[in-house]
């Protein structure tokens, strides 16, 4: 049976609400099987169907104390954890109102995990080798800089002087890229015939991708998450995405970023899913990451980011008020 696309899309629209950062812990994946057979959808795609979930310790970039070892000990993965998990507890109050203020959550809201990936990888980047990012270009250090600077120097004058992040509009780990952050790290992926739907819990964006084989929309159409096109490569979904808004950044991207997603089911409860950002103009190189996506029950609850958030209200009601007394 075909499935119209506006019940495809209903089926990932969360029905469950909840207050900000409440997500349901996901369990560790067990080892791959080797020999799984990966299960599929009635129209014949690999079933990527589910809520996953991307939560880690283990950092984007290899930390200097580990230059050069890709792989930890299992005592230097749990002393790296401890450390960890000591130095971002948002309960402790050791560093006055300023450092509460920015700490926003504490440990309740928080969904950061208590392990790093299976393998006890240094680093989610694997590729380049040194499991760092390649340096920014020229130019994109200096758009980087420009932005930094107008920003602090036009803080409150409008909504624009805040981040996309305050704003409600986008996360770097919402993305795409997805990736693991503090809390709110869970996905849902459902599937139909022609097209794969990934809801992710961060700003609760939905991804609609085809897999017809169209192209994608011309060079003057962009947005925040670009414009996805997907295919299957064996049981490996790839999914490619250009178009990218300019006012999207990841990590120093800019609008040239192409992005290349893959998800490839190991097991019943682990989905691999590595991306590539290819991005000339803003690195001196492509680069790669590689993230386990873990079973959990889910559901997925809405980030209801707007709903009752008057920080913007109040900080610009604020900065208006500072200026008459001025």
């Amino acid at each position: 049976m075909r499935v119209p696309l506006p019940a495809l899309v209903a089926l990932v629209v969360p029905l469950h609400l909840a207050a900000q950062g409440l997500t349901v812990t996901a369990k560790p994946a067990t080892t791959v099987s080797k020999s799984w057979n990966s299960q599929r959808t009635p129209d014949g795609q690999p079933d990527l169907q589910g809520v996953w979930a991307s939560t880690t310790l283990t950092p984007l970039e290899r930390p200097a104390e580990f230059a050069g070892k890709e792989f930890l000990t299992e005592q230097e993965a749990a002393d790296f954890v401890k450390r960890t998990l000591q130095q971002v507890n948002s309960d402790r109050r050791d560093g006055g109102p300023q450092t509460d203020v920015n700490r926003s959550y504490n440990e309740f809201w928080r969904d950061r995990g208590n392990n790093l990936v299976a393998d006890r990888r240094s680093s989610l980047i694997v590729d380049p080798p040194d499991g760092r990012m390649p340096p920014l270009t020229p130019a994109a250090q200096k758009r980087v800089e420009e932005r930094r600077a107008w920003m602090e120097e036009h803080p409150t004058d409008g909504p624009e002087g805040r981040s996309l992040a305050e704003r409600c509009i986008s996360w770097a780990t919402a993305g795409p890229p997805m990736m693991p952050g503090p809390y709110n790290n869970e996905m849902q992926i459902v599937q139909g015939p022609g097209y794969v739907v990934i809801l992710n819990e961060m700003i609760h964006d939905v991804r609609l991708i085809p897999l017809d084989g169209r192209p994608h929309v011309g060079p003057n159409v962009r947005g925040w998450m670009g414009d996805s096109r997907g295919h299957w490569e064996g049981d490996t979904l790839v999914v490619d995405t250009t178009n990218f808004i300019s006012e999207y950044s990841f990590r120093g991207s800019d609008s040239n970023m192409h992005l290349t997603e893959r998800f490839q089911r190991l097991s019943p409860d682990m989905i691999q899913y590595e991306f590539t950002i290819d991005d000339p103009t803003a690195f001196t190189k492509p680069w790669t990451a590689r993230i386990p996506l873990n079973k959990t029950a889910g559901p997925v609850y809405e980030y209801a980011c707007h709903e009752g958030n008057y920080a913007l209200t109040d900080i610009l009601a604020g900065a208006r008020a500072a200026e008459k007394k001025k």
